[in-house]
C-alpha cells in the first residue's frame, strides 16, 4: 500500500527558504499562490511568509513537525515546493530531504518509508 511519510513530517517546510518567480503569485497567475502569503527578496523572486524567520516555517505549514502535517495551499504551492523530492519518493535519495529531517530529530527516509507497514498482519 502506498503511503506518504511527508504528512509526518513537514520538515523541509520547517528549514528551507521556499522562493520563486513572482510571476507563480495569484496576482499574476490565477490559482496561483497566495501573494498575501509571500514577501519580495528582488525584483524577480518573492519567497514564502515565515521561511525568513529563525527558525523558518513556511506560513502555509499547518501541523506538528514530526507528527501530523499538511501544506494549506497544497494545489496553489509554488514550483519549488512541486519539485522538491523527498528521499526515496523517485528510488533514490535527496540529500535536502535528509539534513531537514535530521534538523528537526527524523530519520533519514528510506525506501521502505513510501509502504505503509501497519496493515500487515503482526507476527505471532
Amino acid at each position: 500500500m502506498e503511503h506518504n511519510p511527508c504528512l509526518q513530517c513537514g520538515a523541509c517546510c520547517a528549514l528551507f527558504r521556499a522562493s520563486f518567480y513572482w510571476a507563480e503569485t495569484d496576482e499574476f497567475t490565477p490559482g496561483g499562490v497566495p501573494a498575501e502569503m509571500t514577501y519580495k527578496l528582488n525584483d524577480f523572486r518573492v519567497a514564502m511568509k515565515g521561511t525568513e524567520r529563525q527558525p523558518p516555517r513556511c506560513a502555509a505549514l499547518i501541523g506538528e513537525i514530526g507528527r501530523k502535517v499538511c501544506c494549506n495551499i497544497y494545489d496553489r504551492r509554488a514550483s519549488v515546493c512541486r519539485e522538491f523530492e523527498p528521499s526515496w519518493q523517485n528510488h533514490q535519495s535527496n540529500p535536502r530531504c535528509n539534513q531537514a529531517r535530521l534538523v528537526w530529530g527524523l530519520k533519514p527516509l528510506s525506501p521502505d518509508s513510501w509502504h505503509d507497514t501497519s496493515r500487515f498482519p503482526k507476527a505471532a
